[in-house]
């Protein structure tokens, strides 16, 4: 088993053997500027021959080209669903931000250093970290549906402060994980989120890390990563190893929700359907009585949210006449036509998406910025329209009994 040494105050490391190439385990605090002149020392002393870094491929991207968020297909985003991934995204960049104001350094900055280090010198990049998007999903898929609830509350929360990052969260970062300290601010209790955000990734970037030091051929590698992260590298790195491509498959799959969650939309369809058809019956006064109730509740409520989100006057129209219908269709939601209608309606500029991860650190810049303002009315929206459709169900259920 490797022992960990200090090379640098507060800048552990760890040396070890991987089949023939020598690792040297670098574990940093995201957001130090002792960590960015450790890694500057190490590159620049240092003979390696390639560099792994905490990064994954659309992470990596968005550091290499800041502008490359301009290309995003806004569209496509709602269209297929991942308008809520995207507001994770926004909730964490908006975090990281007000670490960058508090601190005077990026986060991630010694990760931006060894990439460019080694760029420079040539040396192999190699990304090793898990796709955020796979952790968040991963994320979900752990978590009960109060537990979400929760979590997505913490995150609807996170975009709305403009409080400063809490100082005992600033001191677990010195030693932890910036993503796991992120979720940590949203939820109230994270045991149930270390497997994915820290064990997961540790196994993760262990099997990338065996993988991609046997394909570059490397004798002695340096890889730069969260400090919350190294002794359990150097674990996994110092155990008898898996098949790395076993392991990176496995987990790098999305458990599929479970049935009770992805059957409750149809199951309100059912119920809600089946209640005002049964006004119909009882009397057809009745039945327009509830209809008119339920158009008024959930379209109501939509527009609301919209509202509230500065939705453009049309956006507002759209998501009153589209609630009463997409509440009642499980594979299509009020924020897919309010988020797609403002879009058309107020299309972003250039501009707006290079102050996106700025902007989204304060509280008027979700209003201020087209493309945060475009995904806060999904959202709100799309609260508006489920709490339309829990209010318009009991007040038909309540004028059926009654």
């Amino acid at each position: 088993m490797p022992e960990l040494s200090l090379a640098a105050p507060a800048q552990p490391q760890c040396e070890l053997t991987l089949g023939a190439t020598r690792v040297t385990l670098l574990g940093t605090a995201h957001v130090s500027h002792a960590s960015v002149d450790e890694v500057r020392r190490l590159l620049t002393e240092g003979d390696y021959d390639a560099v792994a870094v905490e990064l994954c491929h659309s992470r990596f991207a968005a550091l290499k080209d800041p502008q490359s968020l301009a290309q995003m297909d806004l569209f496509s985003v709602i269209r297929r669903g991942r308008a809520y991934m995207m507001v994770a995204n926004l909730a964490l960049s908006a975090y990281q931000q007000r670490l960058a104001d508090r601190f005077g350094i990026e986060p991630g900055a010694e990760q931006r250093l060894a990439v460019q280090l080694a760029q420079a010198q040539g040396l192999p990049v190699l990304l090793i970290d898990r796709e955020i998007g796979v952790t968040l999903r991963r994320i979900a898929a752990r978590l009960g549906w109060w537990r979400r609830y929760q979590l997505f509350a913490g995150l609807l929360a996170a975009l709305l402060s403009a409080d400063e990052v809490a100082a005992d969260e600033v001191e677990r970062l010195k030693d932890g994980d910036v993503l796991e300290t992120a979720f940590a601010e949203f939820a109230a209790d994270r045991t149930d989120l270390f497997v994915p955000l820290i064990d997961e990734r540790d196994r993760y970037m262990t099997a990338k890390l065996r993988l991609e030091s046997d394909r570059v051929g490397a004798r002695h590698l340096l890889a730069v990563v969260g400090a919350g992260h190294l002794k359990g590298l150097a674990r996994e790195l110092a155990a008898n190893p898996d098949d790395p491509r076993t392991t990176l498959a496995e987990l790098e799959q999305v458990p599929p929700p479970s049935r009770w969650p992805a059957a409750l939309p149809w199951l309100i369809l059912v119920l809600v359907v089946g209640g005002l058809a049964w006004g119909f019956v009882q009397s057809p006064q009745l039945g327009w009585d509830l209809v008119l109730s339920w158009v008024l509740i959930t379209g109501g409520l939509c527009a609301l949210g919209t509202l509230i989100a500065s939705g453009h006057p049309l956006t507002v129209a759209a998501g009153f006449l589209a609630a009463p219908l997409t509440t009642l269709h499980p594979a299509i939601g009020a924020g897919m036509v309010t988020g797609a209608v403002e879009l058309w309606l107020r299309k972003p500029s250039v501009g707006d998406f290079g102050r996106l991860r700025r902007d989204v650190a304060t509280l008027g810049g979700w209003w201020r910025n087209r493309v945060a303002r475009v995904f806060l009315v999904f959202l709100l929206s799309s609260l508006g329209a489920a709490m339309g459709t829990w209010v318009g169900g009991a007040r038909i259920a309540g004028r059926l009994l009654g």
